[in-house]
């Protein structure tokens, strides 16, 4: 059953990050004194409000953005998303990724406390490149968070010939409910990567 959920999670996990759109409609609906017009982030666009009158809008990012599941949050940069996907039992993912293929992931779990399956979530994320003759290091960790909660799980790095990525997935629970957090970053993108690694650890918080 646990392995069934870890090989599901991981699936779910691909799948996010891999889906391109067949369209390009525009992010956002914007609708002023009644009057809605589709905008991209950054775009300029002139309104004709009722009465005549025409006026010059604009949508940018902030340069950070809170994302709140409710029994989480944390703060993440304004460009980027978080994607929901319900993957059964009671279990919802909450997925963001850059486009050079770091991930921060949650996983809430309604039904059990999900502690337990770090090993196993490991396991799934590091199979192919194991299998391929990648070398999977791994050791126990805890990170506290601002709040003073402890999160306990592991920290990990898999290494082929030319490359390596980190891993780290630890979690939280109570006797039927928790969460899982799991972070990847490959080496080669620390200096550009990390910080969105770090504002995410340093910003978590869990209301369990």
């Amino acid at each position: 059953m646990r392995l069934k959920i870890a090989a599901a999670a991981f699936g779910a996990i691909m799948l996010c990050g891999g889906v391109a759109r067949a369209e390009d409609p525009k992010a956002f609906r914007l609708t002023i004194d009644g009057v809605t017009v589709d905008i991209d982030p950054g775009e300029d666009i002139e309104v004709t409000l009722p009465g005549g009158k025409t006026s010059k809008v604009r949508l940018e990012h902030n340069d950070f953005a809170t994302f709140s599941g409710g029994t989480f949050s944390f703060v993440h940069p304004g460009n980027y998303s978080v994607t929901k996907t319900d993957l059964g039992d009671g279990i919802a993912q909450y997925l963001m990724a850059s486009a050079l293929g770091t991930l921060v992931v949650v996983q809430k779990y309604d039904k059990m406390n999900p502690v337990s399956l770090n090993q196993l979530m490991l396991q799934e994320m590091t199979r192919e490149t194991v299998q391929a003759g990648g070398h999977l290091a791994q050791q126990p960790t805890t990170r506290k968070l601002a709040d003073g909660k402890d999160l306990t799980g592991l920290k990990a790095t898999v290494k082929t010939r030319t490359d390596s990525a980190d891993f780290e997935i630890v979690g939280f629970g109570t006797a039927d409910q928790g969460l899982l957090f799991i972070t990847r970053i490959g080496d080669q993108d620390n200096a550009t990567e990390q910080p969105l690694i770090d504002k995410f650890w340093e910003t978590l918080k869990v209301n369990l």
